[in-house]
């Protein structure tokens, strides 16, 4: 769990620090232990795709959903740019 600021965007030492946590993970577990690397703050639409590219596969994205009136569009659009990444 690598924790953001709500109300923020996740910043680049954040990137820096999945990517890191994301390495060792390989290395101290190579090969059938899975472990979730969660971003818990700053998760915004505008953000999640390069957090994903940068390791992380699980959001806490409270803020970004619960302070717009229409929760199914920004989860949609969450959704979409993790999509990207993905493909």
């Amino acid at each position: 769990d690598i924790r953001g600021h709500s109300h923020c965007n996740a910043c680049r030492s954040v990137d820096e620090k999945v990517g890191e946590s994301r390495r060792k993970d390989e290395r101290l577990f190579p090969l059938s232990i899975i472990i979730r690397l969660e971003i818990d703050g700053g998760v915004t639409p505008a953000n999640i795709a390069e957090i994903a590219a940068a390791g992380a596969d699980t959001f806490v994205a409270g803020s970004a959903i619960f302070n717009q009136p229409d929760y199914t569009s920004v989860i949609a659009e969450m959704r979409a740019a993790l999509a990207s990444v993905s493909a």
